[in-house]
């Protein structure tokens, strides 16, 4: 009786069939198969941070390339007279900063010194002066941002005769005044630099213990020191001269501006405009130089590029190395991953430094410095990859595909390499990837602490150029600021796009560490 009250009637004209004339199969998919490959791209685009990143690794990659081919300088160029000079853009120059400027806090002959300069090349040595301040002793003090570039002025060079001939019709055909009037010698204690070149003017005091302050005409005006001849063409110069240069009133009193030595002809030269005569370019550094008188711009690059092929050469070789010694280890277990394990734990436990340091020591005088590096990168390199390898063919080993394959008579040859190696492949590239980066850092941290070398005539490291800063990180921060940003921003963007690929190939551990 309850049976029958739970039940309930529907009329039979609700009930209709479904299909009823129709035969039922499965829908054909009109979609494309996604690759692995590229499904994982699809995924690292997603992540904005990784993609970023690899945008800046191209860069740094490009930057490493082209430069060294476009740039006027080399690794090999040096200039003693603009060595420590300031980073400068022309670009930039015309909004006032990055100009190649820097401060300096001079006394009275100081100021007179490089607005003397200023005065005979008619270049723009003292930028600004920021502040004027008296001692206790009533000496008065000048801040002054001062031209790294224009203060260098002139300087004393010997040319053959030939040469000597040639600069002159160079400033012919310019109409650039390049040799300037020799000066009659000062034998006192104030000369700042170039052996006394810039010291055109006459002095308040010319005896040798004078302070170097300059004496002015009533006017207000420099008077110039320079020595004086009664042959118009004395030494052989023929050439532009100053427009105060007249012969004086009986006309007998010309500028020299050249003496026979030994070598040819000794002359001063406005030393930016001869830089330009020699070398076809403007001095223009646009990170600066070092102590050596180096493009930083150009050797940052020659720098990088070594870096990135060290590292390219380990990572493709402990790739190798470790892909072959961990796939055997984890296809065929047992006895022989226990004995290549502790071979690969030996090997493992010695530090790196210590290996290196011992290289450098013992192997560097036969195969180099560079030899000796790689050598030891590849000797421990390898086993961290070989670890990577031989888990995940212990994870991959038991899977019922690889069982089919087996059953199937399937040779551990084609095993491996056709249906074990394409599974493991992601977590494998993201690990070969990211030993990029760790060996840019190791050789950037032994060159820093000086167990390497890679300075050479032609050849430089972003770790030796960060070692050589470091001594001047106070007074030129430029030298170690500009390979030390390379660095950080490198070793920043690897450890984004090492992400991105480990989410990108690992699907299941998206976001999460392993």
């Amino acid at each position: 009786m309850s049976n029958n009250m739970n039940m309930t009637n529907f009329p039979k004209e609700k009930f209709q069939f479904a299909q009823k004339d129709e035969r039922l199969h499965d829908v054909k998919f009109e979609t494309k198969a996604i690759g692995y490959f590229k499904d994982a791209w699809m995924r690292f685009r997603k992540n904005k941070s990784a993609v970023v990143a690899a945008v800046f690794i191209v860069l740094l990659l490009l930057f490493a390339i082209i430069v060294p081919f476009v740039s006027n300088y080399d690794v090999q160029f040096r200039d003693g007279y603009y060595r420590t000079v300031l980073p400068k853009s022309k670009t930039f120059a015309q909004f006032g900063f990055w100009d190649g400027s820097k401060t300096h806090r001079e006394s009275q002959a100081g100021y007179d010194y490089f607005r003397a300069i200023g005065v005979e090349t008619g270049r723009e040595v003292v930028k600004k002066i920021t502040d004027e301040t008296k001692d206790a002793a009533g000496i008065t003090y000048y801040t002054l941002k001062v031209d790294s570039y224009a203060k260098v002025g002139f300087v004393y060079v010997n040319l053959t005769a030939d040469g000597f001939q040639k600069l002159q019709e160079y400033q012919n055909e310019t109409g650039i005044q390049v040799i300037y009037p020799l000066q009659e010698s000062y034998r006192v204690n104030y000369v700042m630099g170039n052996m006394g070149a810039n010291l055109w003017y006459k002095l308040a005091d010319p005896r040798s213990t004078s302070d170097g302050r300059a004496l002015f005409d009533e006017n207000g005006n420099f008077m110039h020191n320079y020595m004086t001849t009664a042959n118009k063409n004395h030494a052989g110069y023929d050439s532009l001269r100053l427009p105060n240069d007249t012969g004086g009133e009986d006309g007998e009193s010309w500028f020299v501006y050249g003496q026979r030595n030994q070598s040819g002809y000794k002359v001063r030269v406005d030393y930016y405009e001869y830089f330009k005569y020699t070398n076809g370019f403007e001095p223009i550094f646009l990170f600066g130089t070092n102590a050596h008188g180096q493009d930083i711009f150009t050797c940052l690059a020659a720098g990088a590029r070594l870096s990135f092929l060290l590292a390219i050469t380990v990572s493709l070789i402990n790739f190798t190395l470790g892909a072959i010694y961990g796939a055997i280890e984890g296809y065929y277990g047992g006895v022989t991953d226990m004995i290549m394990e502790r071979i690969a734990e030996v090997l493992g436990s010695v530090p790196f430094i210590v290996v290196a340091t011992l290289f450098q020591m013992h192997l560097a005088k036969r195969v180099g410095v560079l030899g000796s590096l790689l050598f030891a990168f590849v000797l421990v390199g390898w086993v961290g990859m070989a670890a990577r390898v031989r888990m995940q063919f212990y994870r991959f080993k038991r899977q019922e595909y690889v069982l089919a394959a087996r059953t199937l008579g399937a040779s551990d040859r084609r095993i491996i390499l056709k249906h074990i190696f394409p599974n493991a492949i992601g977590t494998i590239i993201t690990g070969s990837v990211l030993a990029i980066p760790g060996v840019i850092f190791s050789e950037s941290m032994l060159s820093y602490l000086n167990i390497i070398n890679l300075e050479t005539s032609s050849l430089t490291s972003v770790g030796t150029m960060l070692a050589n800063g470091q001594g001047y990180l106070n007074t030129f921060p430029h030298m170690i600021f500009f390979p030390a940003l390379f660095i950080s921003i490198l070793e920043i963007s690897f450890n984004l796009f090492g992400n991105g690929l480990r989410d990108a190939f690992n699907p299941s551990l998206r976001g999460a560490d392993e």
